[in-house]
């Protein structure tokens, strides 16, 4: 295996045996935090999770801040500069996720690499598994909360009511083991027992504001295609109106949404656009759309409103979601559910004069830099 300092196996597993039975903290010795971030959902064509992971791994890299590794489903098993991908198999061809082929590989990883912290991104990878293996090796474990469990309820294929008691008793038993939780929301903060460390979000120096490039009349959405993200009500709200529509992203709900723009005679009116992995190619999109649309009202990691807002862009959003509580009056809002009330909250929104001076400032504010100093510094408190 190759790791972050180009470890050999065996002097990684040597040093994480030693330090389970009493060593000094990797802390103590060279002043650097060791950092496991463990994701199950990270994929080629994800969205928020990959993007923090991401920024944070480019951080690591380019600060020195803190040792970084990264562990997650991959093709087959490699190990390289932090990153550790783990076998598994292909089940989602539209976004690229992965379903990992048990625990064995993680947990010899991570006795490898012995963390401080471990990070665990979902409830669903073995978290109290892993929580036991990291507290063996004398690691702190911190449950991260990129979800709701209303939103875990809707996503899977069976009545949210019957689901959303099982999911909630499923996620306080992943909370259980963890030292702290890193939470994108307050919702489920009854689950856990331990601190709750804010999740901070943060832009790609891209995300800009853009003056230069004109409005055009579309509406724009992006992000993945699926039902609980609110794409169906846009539809029904596009119907209500004459302004043609362009999604740009993939998912699991396209062939329908396609069948559902024939039925409501849009077909002519709507583009679906694949995945843009390109940031400053996104911020222009961003800037010219007529507005841009988040419609789901379980987002609890809203990295497209913030993307959108700091490009010059003029951003409706669900009232319910987390960007109405972080942007303000930076953005219209409207009543879950409601189709005609989003199409008035569009109206106003396409009406909006860019506010190019608050575009600059917020992204000024959520700079990656920013965001992992305040994380590192709350992670390193758990250690004390």
């Amino acid at each position: 295996m190759r790791h972050g300092g180009d470890v050999s196996p065996d002097a990684a597993a040597t040093e994480a045996a030693s330090r389970s039975g009493g060593a000094d903290t990797p802390t103590q010795q060279n002043g650097r935090l060791r950092i496991a971030d463990v994701a199950l959902f990270y994929g080629p064509r994800s969205g928020g999770i990959r993007t923090y992971l991401n920024a944070k791994a480019a951080y690591a890299e380019s600060s020195g801040a803190f040792e970084h590794h990264l562990l997650v489903p991959g093709a087959s098993e490699r190990h390289e500069r932090g990153r550790h991908e783990l076998p598994s198999l292909a089940f989602s061809r539209a976004n690229g996720y992965r379903l990992p082929l048990g625990t064995r590989a993680l947990k010899r990883t991570l006795r490898t690499i012995g963390p401080d912290i471990v990070l665990l991104h979902d409830p669903f990878w073995s978290p109290r598994g892993a929580a036991r293996l990291a507290h063996e090796l004398g690691a702190r474990v911190v449950a991260v909360q990129h979800g709701t469990s209303e939103l875990y309820a809707t996503v899977a294929p069976a009545p949210t009511r019957l689901l959303a008691p099982l999911v909630r008793g499923w996620l306080r038993r992943a909370y259980a083991s963890a030292d702290a939780v890193l939470a994108a929301s307050p919702v489920d903060s009854g689950l856990w027992r331990g601190p709750a460390i804010p999740l901070r979000l943060g832009l790609d120096p891209a995300f800009r504001p853009l003056p230069e490039v004109d409005r055009a009349a579309h509406l724009l959405y992006v992000g993945r295609l699926a039902r609980e993200k609110g794409v169906f009500e846009l539809l029904q709200a596009a119907a209500k109106s004459v302004w043609p529509l362009t999604l740009i992203g993939a998912g699991p709900a396209k062939a329908r949404l396609e069948t559902k723009a024939r039925r409501l005679r849009l077909s002519d009116r709507l583009v679906i656009k694949p995945f843009l992995t390109d940031r400053a190619e996104l911020a222009r999109a961003y800037a010219a759309a007529s507005c841009v649309v988040v419609p789901g009202e379980l987002e609890s990691c809203p990295f497209v409103a913030l993307e959108a807002v700091a490009s010059g862009a003029s951003v409706v959003s669900c009232a319910n979601n987390a960007a109405a509580a972080l942007l303000g009056t930076q953005l219209e809002t409207f009543a879950p559910r409601t189709a005609g009330a989003l199409a008035v909250a569009i109206e106003r929104a396409r009406l909006r004069k860019p506010d190019y001076v608050a575009a600059a400032e917020l992204a000024s504010q959520l700079s990656w830099p920013r965001v992992f100093v305040a994380e590192l510094d709350a992670l390193a408190r758990l250690l004390r």
